[in-house]
């Protein structure tokens, strides 16, 4: 909220919460949904401006956690690989610096990269459901929100098992990586 005071109202670098203003909600007509691919498809530079500058906030404020987070945590991580006994017998083996950390570090660095980038996926579906409903995005958050506030419980039990089975999904897929980074998990 703090952002859209400062951003909308008082600087006015971005637009009213909602997806298009009015004076493109009723002439535009969209195709796919996604306003931003919708108005390039069709050459709506307007529509496309608009869209964009609705967009611009809500997706950096839910983006900006997860990806301070993981920099945070990749950061952790390369210290600690950077810091193994092969990093230094590489080094004296003559290798470049790029190489080592490109080529060794990162690679042994990717497989506890994977977990956090999943876990933080979460935290994008959590943040979803507030950042629609303060942003007037129609979306699977807030259309929990609204079944809260009716009432409808049928309703949010079937948003929350279908957020619920994506975030499995995303595990499923983050334990299938792991396979594919880590040579120790392979299968003999």
């Amino acid at each position: 909220l703090l952002a859209l005071v400062l951003f909308y109202a008082r600087l006015q670098w971005v637009a009213f919460p909602g997806r298009l203003d009015i004076v493109y909600e009723y002439t535009f007509t969209p195709i796919t949904g996604f306003y931003l691919l919708d108005a390039l498809w069709q050459r709506q530079w307007d529509v496309f401006r608009d869209a964009f500058r609705h967009i611009i906030l809500p997706a950096s404020l839910l983006g900006y956690f997860s990806l301070a987070y993981i920099s945070r945590m990749t950061r952790s991580f390369m210290l600690n690989e950077l810091a193994q006994e092969y990093i230094v017998a590489a080094r004296a083996k003559g290798l470049s610096e790029t190489r080592i950390i490109w080529g060794h570090a990162l690679r042994n660095a990717a497989v506890p990269m994977v977990t956090v980038i999943a876990l933080s996926y979460a935290g994008l579906l959590e943040g979803s459901v507030l950042t629609e409903t303060v942003f007037s995005w129609p979306g699977i958050g807030l259309y929990i929100t609204n079944s809260l506030q009716n009432a409808d419980m049928n309703a949010v039990l079937g948003g929350t098992i279908i957020i619920g089975s994506v975030f499995i999904g995303i595990n499923l897929l983050s334990d299938l990586l792991y396979r594919v980074l880590d040579p120790r998990t392979k299968v003999r």
